[in-house]
């Protein structure tokens, strides 16, 4: 997992660098980028850091922590917010402005790391989010539990769906499940002329077509030996699609 960018915000020198000596000992996936002293150097860093996650103090002088969003607009806030303070009654304003947790100090490492290992489950959903399918020459990247892995479209055969997850059968035997739905790889792989929609479950790989069977309604074999069905009114296209291909 990549680590977590982190900025501390407290007019207090002490409270910073304890903060900072108790994430470095117990929080190894937390990488704090800067620290600041009040909210208008605060903003400044988070515009040009865009730290994923925010430990804000909320009794400052000149500025309250609970306005720092005051300061961006709605598309500017791709950060988290972790308020750290020593007063109990600002819990209720801190929820108000969805504030991603609320720690009271003096902080208890053991309470830190609870707050931090919630915050990475949502980081890591939020990552893999943001992971699309992409194709770049012969390479389509897919995202995986563990980051991104880069197939050889040479090396696919089909693709079939599976509800909101894809099914990728590659040439080597193996299958990869992709937490992405058939739609994105249709429109992933729209450039590579090779790959063909023959109904609303499959994309197949020309290349790896053995034979277009007419009976039974339909259907392609595979070099594999597996049979998939075409839809009706794709067959005309498909034939059209091969003739394409071959030309090509």
């Amino acid at each position: 997992m990549a680590k977590i960018k982190a900025i501390i915000i407290d007019d207090e020198l002490r409270a910073r660098t304890l903060l900072k000596n108790i994430l470095q000992e117990t929080c190894q996936d937390v990488n704090v980028i800067d620290s600041c002293e009040d909210l208008p150097n605060a903003v400044k860093s988070i515009r040009k850091l865009k730290p994923d996650l925010i430990f804000l103090d909320i009794e400052m002088p000149g500025h309250s922590g609970l306005e720092l969003l005051d300061f961006f607009n709605e598309d500017e806030i791709t950060f988290s917010i972790i308020f750290t303070t020593a007063y109990q009654q600002y819990a209720l304003n801190a929820i108000k402005i969805n504030a991603f947790d609320y720690l009271l100090k003096p902080i208890e490492p053991e309470e830190l790391v609870k707050a931090i290992d919630r915050f990475k489950k949502k980081f890591e959903k939020e990552t893999q989010k943001d992971i699309d399918i992409s194709l770049t020459a012969n390479k389509i990247a897919v995202p995986t539990s563990n980051g991104v892995k880069f197939l050889d479209t040479n090396s696919i055969i089909y693709l079939k769906a599976d509800n909101t997850y894809t099914e990728v059968f590659l040439d080597s035997g193996e299958k990869i499940i992709v937490s992405r739905t058939l739609k994105n790889f249709e429109e992933a792989l729209s450039s590579n002329a090779n790959f063909f929609r023959c109904n609303k479950s499959y994309i197949i790989n020309y290349a790896f077509v053995s034979e277009y069977v007419k009976s039974d309604g339909g259907y392609l074999i595979m070099q594999n030996k597996t049979t998939i069905p075409i839809a009706s009114d794709r067959v005309s296209e498909f034939l059209e699609f091969s003739s394409i291909v071959k030309r090509h």
